[in-house]
């Protein structure tokens, strides 16, 4: 199902994953990162994407493209 990012959110912070269907095979797919903590102080929630470039996961922080896209689904 292709949808909105703001459908894509709402199921991103239900514990989902989302991913665009334009992106290429090596960008797999962005999750939320919640109730976590750092040295005793709680972290507020974030986003990560996970890409086969690098064996480790980054930041996500969409771009006003991203947000207006409307190319977003659901990733098993």
């Amino acid at each position: 199902m292709i949808m909105e990012f703001s459908q894509a959110l709402t199921h991103l912070k239900n514990g989902g994953k989302i991913r665009r269907a334009s992106w290429s095979a090596g960008e797999e797919f962005v999750f939320e990162v919640k109730d976590q903590q750092w040295q005793g102080h709680d972290i507020n929630p974030f986003m990560l994407i996970k890409t086969d470039e690098v064996p480790a996961y980054s930041m996500f922080q969409p771009n006003s493209c991203e947000v207006l896209a409307d190319d977003w689904e659901i990733v098993d």
